[in-house]
C-alpha cells in the first residue's frame, strides 16, 4: 500500500461525475459531424440505447448503496442530462417503496459547451418544469436560453473557467457526497481544475474522455482546511 497523503475527513468531499447516456446527436455525429449543426437535433434527447444505459447504471447505483449516500445531484439543464439524472438518481417513475432519492438541482454552469450547435441549446425553464417536476430550477436565472449564441462557440478557456467556478460553488455546499450529471468536455474541464495535483499517469487516466453514462468518482480536498486542522 502506497499511502502518500493523509487528510481529515471534514476537509474532503466525494464527487461522482456522470456523463449523460447516449443521445440522438451522439449517434448522428458518428455518421456526419455536420449533423451537429442541424436544428432537428435541438436539445437532443436520449436514444433507446441511452435509456438502457441509464437503467443499467440505476441498478448499479442502487445495489452498491450509492443512491443512499449521495446527498445532492447537480445536473446540466439540458434534456439528455436531466433524463439521465432522474433516471439514475430520481424517483419519478419508481415505486414509492423504493429508496428515497436525493434532491436534484439544475445549474447553468454544468451545461454543455455553448453556442452554434442546436443540441447544446436548452428549452424554456417552464417547459422543463412540466417535464421534470422533481428537479429544482430555482438557480436558473432566465426563462429563455440567453447563454447560447448562434454564431460563437464557447472556447475551452471559457469552459475551464466555468469548471473552476463550479468547483468553488460546490465546495461551499454543506453536502459531503455529491453527484454531477453533465457533458463529456465539461466534466473533463472540471477535472482539469485539480489536474496539477496528480501524478502525470493518474492525470491522464482521470481526465481522459468520458464514455456515455460513465461515472467517475473523485475525492477533493481543501488543503487549507486540512492544514488548519493539523495545527
Amino acid at each position: 500500500m502506497d499511502a502518500r497523503f493523509l487528510y481529515p475527513l471534514e476537509s474532503c468531499k466525494i464527487i461522482h461525475l456522470l456523463r449523460h447516456g447516449q443521445a440522438l446527436h451522439n449517434v448522428e455525429a458518428e455518421k456526419d459531424r455536420n449533423a451537429l449543426l442541424s436544428p432537428h437535433l435541438f436539445d437532443a434527447p436520449l436514444t433507446d440505447h441511452g435509456h438502457q444505459q441509464v437503467e443499467n447504471l440505476r441498478e448499479r447505483v442502487v445495489s452498491s448503496g450509492l443512491l443512499k449516500r449521495v446527498e445532492l445531484v447537480v445536473t446540466s439543464p439540458l434534456f439528455r442530462t436531466m433524463q439521465t439524472a432522474v433516471g439514475v438518481f430520481g424517483n419519478e417513475y419508481k415505486q414509492s417503496s423504493m429508496t428515497s432519492s436525493p434532491p436534484i438541482l439544475a445549474l447553468e454552469v454544468a451545461r454543455d459547451r455553448n453556442g452554434v450547435r442546436p443540441p447544446d441549446m436548452r428549452r424554456n425553464v417552464s417547459e422543463y418544469q412540466t417535464l421534470f417536476p422533481t428537479i429544482d430550477f430555482s438557480q436558473i436565472e432566465s426563462e429563455e436560453d440567453n447563454l447560447w449564441r448562434p454564431d460563437v462557440r464557447e472556447s475551452e478557456e471559457e469552459i475551464l473557467a466555468r469548471g473552476l467556478e463550479f468547483m468553488k460553488w460546490l465546495w461551499k455546499r454543506p453536502e459531503k457526497e455529491v453527484a454531477v450529471v453533465s457533458h463529456g468536455i465539461v466534466l473533463q474541464h472540471m477535472l482539469y481544475v485539480f489536474a496539477n495535483d496528480c501524478d502525470l499517469s493518474i492525470r491522464h487516466e482521470l481526465c481522459k474522455r468520458f464514455a456515455n453514462c460513465e461515472i467517475r468518482t473523485v475525492v477533493i480536498v481543501d488543503k487549507g482546511m486540512a492544514s488548519s486542522t493539523e495545527n
